[in-house]
Order: structure tokens, then C-alpha cells, then sequence
């Protein structure tokens, strides 16, 4: 009983539009009535059903009553005629594929959701993209391509091309996950000489960047074979390395190098420093309601994007609301000690820019993993929150964890948590009367005690 009075309850919130169109037939049929009865008066006609309804029905209810009663009887025979007549449509469209009504519906759905730009690589990035999917279709995949190990550092160093693992592991995530060429895209190869370690998918887009002469070209392709949600796009399309200056002064090139280090990171940087960024990632930054950074390594895969030229000072003009999403554990010979404030100052001192407002840590810590990432050194991030605020930023603590193999963050819990953040920030732009930053709260709370 519950349950349904829940479902009831939810047919009254905004949905597809079904409901107003509902209101505007109900108006459109007592105007209809209206006119029909100005018109038989006007003939010097009457409308006889009404003396026989009152001829029936004067000996059980009182005549006030009857107009009362017709009219909740008419909404009822309405509403429930045209909540039938909706159903028996969906089924029969149901019953043609998947590709029905229903499905069409929430395509609109999603279609007409925020215009989200989610920026970082690694699997981070992949998870987020997993829940964001099923709330919008209008998602902008922003991907690092610094990566030089594995399969991708093969094909770079092997082919020239682009490094194409975080690429596929995006396409994928937005993929239709019940499509047979999505596990071929994830299909790994464990024998064979030359192929052993390859994943299909970056063969595939290392051969359709050689067909197409133009590694964008080939992930638009593959965008469309994969019948993906949004788009996925690689933060520049030149050759760049990433580099890292630990705190002795030390410097190493390359991404797979940087965690072998062991050492305190200083500040990492791009070679050749100055890299272009590619113009639709700059243009939809510019068009986005939400930018995401991150989840994902903090070092070598969300502060990579921001380092390419414009990237960072356009996340910092953009009208979007700024969200980063600190990482669940801590990394070894990355972030290791690291609490979730220390995440965010190194965010901005590498960025150079105030690339976010709010910030998504988790604070339910996993339990039944704990041990095993202890001995890898790796233990969950701090969520500091007070720390976040005196930097002049909101802190938004959930329990957006997921233990199963791994540790790492659960899609749908943390798209909840980022949609519940743009659609507060929504509501505080459309009023007059704006809730307080943190670094206004704190700027207050300072002077106060200095009071």
C-alpha cells in the first residue's frame, strides 16, 4: 500500500510534460461543454440528461450534491481513461523493441538535462560517466592524454598516435551497456605475440586514427558505432608528457613514472609547456550548466587537462557551477598522507585558477577493504571539511563509496550527489535572495572573532 501511495505521489512531480498536456484537455473539454450549452440554450433547447440524472438519483443524494458528485466522478473517469490509454500505448510500443515509447520518453528526459562537462581520465572519470548518463544525455567527456603506460604507451610509442586507453574506457562507460561491440571495445587480449596486453578498443581507435588520417575523427567514429551518450573528447590533440618536480628537486618525465618516484610531489607540468587545447573542449566548457574534475589521480589524471593552455582560466569564467570530486583512498607515491583539503589546495596551486566551488567528499570510509589497501600503502582520504571552507570553498560530504573488488566511488550515489549540488545551485541563481558562500561564512565567522 505504501509503495503505491509512493508511485502516486511521484506522478504528480515534473516529468516528461504529459501531466500539463493532461490539464490543458480537461480545460479544453469543460470549455467544449461550455459552448455546446451556450449554443442548445441559444436555440431555446435544454439539456434533458440533467432532469433525468436528477430523476434517478433524487431519492439517494440531496440535488446540492450532485454537481459535486458528477464533477469528481468526471476527473476520475478522466484521469483514469487517460493513464489506461497511456499504458496500453507504451505496452504496444514496448512490444516492438526496446527502441519503444517508453524508451523514446526518456530519451527526451535526458536530453533535456543539465549540460554537464566531466574532465579527468583513468577509471574515475569512467565511473562518474556511468551514473551522469542515466540523469542527462548532454555530457562532454573531457580526457587526459598523457598516459604512456600499458597498451597506450605501446601504441603511442609503436604507431605515433594519440594515447587512446582513457578515450576507450570513456566511450565505453557511455556506451549502450547492453550492446555486444561494447565488450569487444573492453576485450583484453591474454595471448598472442604483439597482442598480449593490447585491449581491442585501443587497437581499434589506434587503426581508425590511421584510416582517418585524425585521432578526433576516430573517436567520433567509434562514438557512433558504440551508440554512446554525450560525446568524448581527448583535452588536446598534440604529443605533451607529463612531467613531475618532486620537493628535493628532483624532476622525471613520463606519467607511469611518476608514482615509481616515492617522493612528495612539488607541482607537475606539461613538456612542452605550452599545448594547445582543443576548441570544442573550450566551447563546451563555455556552454556547460556543471563542471565536473575528477574523480580519478589527482597528479596524473584530472590536473593534466588543466594544464593544457586555456583550459583552466575557462573553467574559472565559466558561468557553470565547479564541482570536484575528491578521491575515495589515497595513492601511493602520489597523495599518499593526503587529506581532502591538501587534494584541493594542490588542485589550485597547479591550476593557477579557481577551477571550483564546491567539493564532493566521501564520509562513509570502506570497511571490509581496509587491510588489504593498508598493505599497498593506501588508506582513505580525510574529509576535512573545515579545512575546505577556510580555503573559501563548500564542502559536500556523502557517502558515495562502493566496496565490492575495490574501493572506489558508486556512479549512481555520486551522480545523486553532483546533481543535487547543480540543482541547488540552479535555485540559489534563479533567486534574489542568495545563500551564503563558505568564504562568506567564514569571512563573517573571522570577523567576528576578531570582534
Amino acid at each position: 500500500m505504501r509503495e503505491r501511495l509512493v508511485r502516486a505521489a511521484r506522478w504528480l512531480l515534473p516529468g516528461f510534460g504529459i501531466k500539463r498536456w493532461f490539464v490543458i484537455s480537461l480545460l479544453g473539454i469543460a470549455m467544449l461543454a461550455d459552448a455546446t450549452d451556450r449554443w442548445i440554450v441559444a436555440q431555446g433547447a435544454g439539456w434533458n440528461i440533467n432532469e433525468l440524472l436528477d430523476g434517478i438519483v433524487a431519492d439517494y443524494f440531496a440535488p446540492g450534491n450532485l454537481t459535486w458528485i458528477l464533477m469528481l466522478l468526471g476527473l476520475l473517469f478522466f484521469f483514469a481513461g487517460a493513464a489506461l490509454s497511456l499504458r496500453a500505448l507504451f505496452r504496444a510500443a514496448d512490444t516492438r523493441g526496446s527502441q519503444g515509447m517508453g524508451d523514446a520518453l526518456t530519451g527526451l528526459r535526458l536530453r533535456e538535462g543539465y549540460k554537464v562537462v566531466a574532465i579527468g581520465g583513468g577509471t574515475g572519470l569512467s565511473t562518474l560517466l556511468r551514473g551522469l548518463k542515466r540523469r542527462t544525455s548532454n555530457l562532454t567527456a573531457v580526457v587526459t592524454v598523457t598516459d604512456d603506460g600499458g597498451s597506450s604507451g605501446r601504441l603511442t610509442k609503436e604507431l605515433g598516435v594519440l594515447p587512446p586507453g582513457d578515450i576507450r574506457n570513456c566511450l565505453v562507460a557511455l556506451a549502450d551497456d547492453e550492446a555486444l561491440v561494447t565488450d569487444l571495445f573492453r576485450y583484453r587480449f591474454n595471448e598472442g605475440e604483439g597482442l598480449l596486453g593490447h585491449s581491442f578498443g585501443n587497437i581499434f581507435l589506434a587503426a581508425l586514427t590511421a584510416v582517418t588520417g585524425n585521432f578526433d575523427r576516430a573517436i567520433q567514429e567509434s562514438s557512433r558505432v558504440l551508440n554512446i551518450v554525450g560525446c568524448v573528447l581527448p583535452a588536446t590533440l598534440g604529443r605533451v608528457r607529463l612531467c613531475a618536480k618532486f620537493e628535493d628537486g628532483s624532476t622525471v618525465a613520463g606519467e607511469s613514472q611518476i608514482p615509481l618516484s616515492k617522493q612528495p610531489i612539488s607541482n607537475v607540468y606539461l613538456e612542452p609547456e605550452s599545448v594547445p587545447a582543443f576548441e570544442q573542449v573550450i566551447t563546451a566548457i563555455r556552454d556547460a550548466d556543471a563542471i565536473v574534475l575528477g574523480p580519478g589521480s589527482l597528479y596524473t589524471s584530472v590536473l593534466p587537462n588543466l594544464l593544457v593552455d586555456r583550459i583552466a582560466k575557462e573553467i574559472a569564467a565559466a558561468r557553470a557551477v565547479k564541482i570536484y570530486v575528491c578521491n575515495v583512498m589515497t595513492q601511493p607515491g602520489e597523495t599518499t598522507g593526503m587529506t581532502a583539503a591538501d587534494h584541493v589546495r594542490t588542485l589550485l596551486a597547479n591550476a593557477g585558477e579557481r577551477v571550483c566551488d564546491y567539493v564532493i567528499v566521501n564520509d562513509e570510509p570502506p570497511k571490509r577493504l581496509l587491510a588489504a589497501y593498508a598493505e599497498e600503502g593506501q588508506g582513505p582520504v580525510v574529509p576535512d571539511t573545515d579545512r575546505i571552507e577556510e580555503i573559501g570553498l563548500v564542502p559536500i560530504a556523502a557517502a558515495v563509496v562502493s566496496e565490492h573488488e575495490n574501493v572506489r566511488h558508486d556512479p549512481d550515489r555520486l551522480a545523486n550527489v553532483v546533481f543535487s549540488v547543480i540543482d541547488r545551485h540552479v535555485a540559489d541563481r534563479a533567486t534574489f535572495v542568495k545563500r551564503p558562500s563558505a568564504s562568506r561564512r567564514v569571512t563573517a565567522r573571522s570577523r567576528n572573532e576578531s570582534a
